[in-house]
């Protein structure tokens, strides 16, 4: 790349993955859908002074729009959308971040921006660095061709019967909540889950952390979680469909059931064999 692009005295060194490394200015482009074949298009942006930071280019998290931001330094090549961007338009910076893997001869590694809050440093390091032109071109209309009705192969997305619940577990944990957003359900293969809140330490200070508990299996045929204005998350690796994320809107969530059946304490009677005891363990409804 030609250097004379980078002002080198707004670069800054920052530790990450246990290696030292420089951060360069990055390449933003955003993504555009077409009514008409190719159904999408890129368009870098440029029109910005010099020195301008990403933070101050890219529309936050509630934005409808979709970003491709590519740094040149550390070969990567990342996709930002925002949490209302549509899903049509996700899904076309996920091909067009492919495309540009192609362009730049593949030595570069694609990553989802979305993977980390707001507030991780990653996440943070990247909305800092300044903008300015590099080697990657945009995408237009001439850069496609016509699809062909013979020999097309398509490379669908599936869920494979192979499913490591496991792993696709994990995979999840890495993924940070959205903000002013709670998990209700993770889908898995058959499988579904809710999160829990459990106390992992208690010195120097309370600490806890998020736990997946199984509360059973799917049965044969549809499912409706009709019960709350979700938004969903599809978590992909592979391009396999590890599972699917039913979030609501802190706003939106509802008071828990009130309880209108006798219920007995344990801990309330057992130690004792006083009828009277067994009578203040049950409260009964009005």
């Amino acid at each position: 790349m030609d250097q004379s692009f980078f002002n080198f005295s707004k670069l800054k060194k920052y530790k990450k993955h246990q290696i030292d490394c420089f951060i360069y200015p990055m390449q933003v482009f955003e993504i555009f859908e077409l009514k008409e074949f190719p159904y999408m298009t890129t368009e870098e942006i440029t029109n910005f002074p010099e020195n301008t930071l990403i933070y101050n280019v890219i529309q936050g998290e509630d934005s409808k729009k979709a970003y491709i931001l590519i740094d040149h330094n550390l070969k990567r090549i990342w996709t930002y959308n925002g949490l209302a961007s549509a899903f049509k338009l996700q899904v076309y910076g996920g091909i067009l971040a492919g495309m540009f893997r192609k362009q730049l001869r593949l030595f570069y590694r694609i990553y989802s921006l979305n993977a980390y809050n707001v507030e991780d440093k990653i996440f943070k390091d990247i909305m800092n660095n300044p903008l300015l032109p590099g080697i990657a071109k945009e995408f237009t209309k001439n850069d496609f061709s016509e699809p062909s009705n013979t020999n097309l192969i398509p490379e669908e997305l599936s869920i494979h019967s192979g499913l490591n619940i496991k792993s696709a577990l994990e995979d999840v944990n890495e993924l940070s909540i959205p903000n002013d957003f709670i998990r209700k359900f993770f889908v898995t293969g058959a499988n579904i889950f809710t999160d829990e809140e459990v106390i992992e330490s208690f010195f120097p200070e309370i600490r806890t952390k998020r736990k997946q508990i199984k509360l059973g299996r799917l049965n044969d045929g549809f499912t409706f979680f009709g019960d709350n204005d979700y938004s969903l998350r599809l978590n992909i690796k592979k391009r396999c469909i590890q599972g699917i994320e039913l979030f609501v809107h802190k706003e939106n969530e509802k008071e828990p059931y009130r309880l209108e059946v006798p219920v007995i304490y344990e801990d309330r009677f057992s130690k004792s064999v006083d009828i009277a005891n067994l009578k203040k363990a049950f409260q009964i409804p009005k």
